[in-house]
């Protein structure tokens, strides 16, 4: 399940590119598959465990194209382990969230990106957001867990505060954010209920089988319920 729309980020192969906060390596795993050199960072080991030896197997069932190469690293989001200007392009999905130091996130994100790379940052939209808080403090209340909810303009902001030029943005995933609004409301560590398992499996099924219905139906209710928002930036030569 892909947040970051490829036509509006397009990837060269060849480019270097950077998956920060990669967790189970979903762009990770599709920035490979089209050529690029791909570096999926994470502060938990055990997820970049986990995406290294998807890499291995991805490579061993040909899924990789030739030339392209892939590492998997645990890091810290503010002390990025790359020199200035390494990467052609980099993913931030769903993580700054997550981050109480977000401006210095995403100062990190500008040094490591060469002029004229592009960057892709999504984070929870904040309507679907702001109703998952007031159904659920056990939502965000944990460790690791969410620390503020954004605005478009506070995305922007923050692009622009580290002289990024945002280009482009969207939403995404409008059938997730009924899904979260259920888990919330009869308690996000609730598995036995029988609404939220029916709609898990809806999810499941768009997930595997992309039929026409749900896509449709998806594409048209992004601009008002998409869980996700997505902002697209160049740093100018």
């Amino acid at each position: 399940m892909l947040t970051v729309d490829f036509d509006r980020f397009p990837i060269v192969p060849g480019e270097r590119v950077l998956d920060l906060g990669a967790g189970a390596g979903r762009h990770s795993f599709a920035l490979l598959r089209k050529g690029a050199h791909v570096v999926a960072l994470d502060y938990s080991m055990s997820e970049m465990e986990s995406v290294g030896g998807m890499f291995a197997a991805m490579r061993e069932a040909g899924e990789v194209p030739a030339g392209a190469t892939s590492l998997a690293v645990r890091g810290d989001a503010y002390r990025l382990p790359f020199a200035d200007a390494s990467f052609d392009k980099v993913v931030a999905a769903e993580v700054l969230e997550h981050l109480p130091d977000d401006a210095r996130a995403f100062a990190e994100l500008e040094r490591v990106l060469k002029p004229g790379g592009k960057l892709a940052v999504t984070v929870p939209r904040w309507l679907p957001e702001r109703v998952c808080w007031a159904l659920s403090d056990a939502y965000h209340e944990v460790e690791g867990g969410h620390v503020r909810i954004y605005k478009r303009s506070q995305i922007m902001a923050r692009l622009r505060e580290v002289k990024l030029a945002p280009y482009a943005s969207h939403h995404a995933h409008a059938l997730h954010a009924p899904y979260w609004w259920l888990k919330c409301a009869v308690g996000v560590d609730n598995d036995a209920s029988k609404l939220v398992q029916s709609y898990h499996k809806l999810l499941v099924w768009d997930i595997m089988k992309g039929p026409k219905t749900t896509r449709v139906s998806e594409t048209v209710l992004n601009p008002i319920l998409g869980k996700s928002l997505v902002v697209y930036a160049n740093k100018r030569p």
